[in-house]
């Protein structure tokens, strides 16, 4: 396992006080900056993305931020490099980002949690109009969360319906959905508006300071349907009472940045049922995380409710 401490020297920071903040995906570290300040160190977990796609995210971070988004802001090397590689890990570093979890696990909802959510649309809408303005440079690479990548044979998440923990009860429904929304895709894909995305913006990726929405941990940043943006927004508070409210907040935050037909956002309980079919894949291969028998159960849970109430209605 690499040694975060010897990435540091790639950025002339040596002996900089290093804080573990996050090992999910890859290696997440604070770095206490000479001057004051902090920065984040990532080691990215080996086999996930090649080189082509982690300069891509970086490319698109580094867009967003010179936009005026409240993103990190890759930081380069002393050679210039956004991309390290340091014993065989590839590492960057990232500009802090303040904030609070627009919600966490565990606790109950803010008295602000619509307005919260209202600053968080108007942020997605801003990514998304961002993106569209923005020219990808060549070889630009990043997964595609289109029919392909949440339906098809190989999806980015993995084959949820091969994940091990499932029941053949399960497993049949889970089939029956991905069958189902194969050939809705087929038929409504094109109705769907369609771009780079962050797709991830769940409570953990999502800072809330001075009544703004920032977005963190572009790992999972592609091309996909910009319902799937707003769809991943509202997965964790689905099953609140507040939903309704938390929906429509989200949606004005959106509306009032972007157009967002209403025939368009009618198709957001599909989007729901996706991604919690995602999650499903993701956890199969991720049982080594801290919690993961329960969070599988819950994923397992979530996404067999919803994709009964999907193929009923």
């Amino acid at each position: 396992m690499t040694d975060p401490a010897a990435a540091l020297a790639a950025w002339g920071l040596s002996g900089a006080p290093l804080t573990l903040i996050s090992h999910r995906e890859n290696r997440v570290h604070a770095v206490a900056l000479p001057g004051g300040g902090r920065a984040v160190l990532r080691l990215h977990r080996q086999g996930y993305h090649d080189a082509a796609a982690l300069e891509s995210e970086l490319a698109f971070m580094s867009a967003c931020a010179e936009a005026g988004l409240g993103v990190p802001r890759p930081l380069p090397a002393r050679d210039g490099a956004l991309r390290v590689r340091v014993e065989g890990t590839d590492c960057d570093m990232l500009g802090w980002v303040e904030g609070e979890p627009i919600l966490r696990a565990g606790e109950p909802l803010p008295p602000d949690a619509p307005a919260r959510y209202r600053a968080l649309g108007e942020t997605l809408a801003r990514l998304h109009r961002v993106a569209d303005g923005w020219t990808p440079p060549a070889g630009f690479a990043r997964p595609a969360w289109d029919a392909e990548g949440l339906v098809g044979e190989a999806p980015v998440w993995g084959r949820f319906w091969d994940n091990p923990a499932l029941t053949p009860a399960e497993r049949t429904l889970l089939v029956a959905a991905r069958d189902r929304a194969r050939r809705w895709l087929a038929v409504s894909a094109g109705a769907f508006d369609y771009g780079l995305i962050h797709a991830d913006a769940v409570r953990e990726n999502v800072l809330i300071a001075g009544g703004a929405a920032h977005l963190i941990d572009f790992d999972d940043s592609g091309w996909g349907f910009r319902l799937f943006d707003l769809a991943t927004a509202l997965h964790p508070v689905a099953a609140e009472p507040a939903y309704p409210d938390l929906r429509a907040a989200l949606l004005e935050g959106y509306r009032a940045v972007r157009a967002l037909p209403e025939a368009e956002a009618a198709a957001l309980p599909a989007f729901l049922m996706l991604r919690g079919l995602t999650y499903v894949g993701w956890i199969a291969t991720r049982m080594d995380v801290p919690g993961a028998a329960a969070r599988q159960e819950r994923a397992i849970a979530t996404a067999c409710d919803r994709a009964r109430a999907w193929l009923a209605a």
